[in-house]
């Protein structure tokens, strides 16, 4: 596995070759649909590389790269994490940037630092190193370090009691 350059996400994951063009299947962890388009950049296999052709099969992706419509060469990216640029995107909640953040209240109280987002079917849910657990519908915003919540009455008593 190669690392990625300092600042990259990782976006998903490259499954088995398909077929004799070099297709790929594509397992993608971001939901972000500009990740999804033929002309994608990714940092894959220790360089960068761009999607040519993308479409949809099932819950994953067939993907072929530029300069590896082969499928021997392609075969050497089997199993190899796929990484992104961050996405300049003021309304969306980024887990790189919550973790480590202090949570507090609209009210001032404070309610630990995230150390970690736990996916739920739901949603996502902020949890504290103080075992607090706060679903991120409650976020109201999050700048400098600090994520701000807005839980309804109760929500966290529920919490305390067990």
């Amino acid at each position: 596995m190669n690392e990625p350059p300092v600042g990259l996400l990782e976006i998903g994951r490259l499954g088995r070759t398909h077929g004799v063009r070099g297709e790929m299947y594509l397992s993608f962890v971001s939901d972000r649909p500009e990740r999804r388009r033929a002309g994608s950049r990714v940092f894959v296999g220790g360089t960068w590389r761009t999607i040519e052709a993308i479409r949809s099969s099932k819950e994953r992706y067939l993907v072929v790269f530029e300069g590896l419509g082969v499928r021997e060469e392609a075969a050497k990216l089997t199993n190899e994490v796929v990484y992104g640029e961050p996405i300049d995107d003021a309304a969306a909640l980024w887990v790189h940037d919550l973790i480590g953040a202090r949570v507090v209240a609209s009210d001032g109280t404070e309610f630990g630092t995230c150390v970690a987002v736990v996916d739920n079917p739901a949603h996502a849910i902020l949890e504290t190193d103080r075992g607090v657990l706060i679903p991120v519908p409650f976020v109201t915003s999050h700048k400098e370090g600090v994520v701000t919540v807005t839980p309804p009455d109760g929500l966290l008593d529920l919490q305390d009691n067990t």
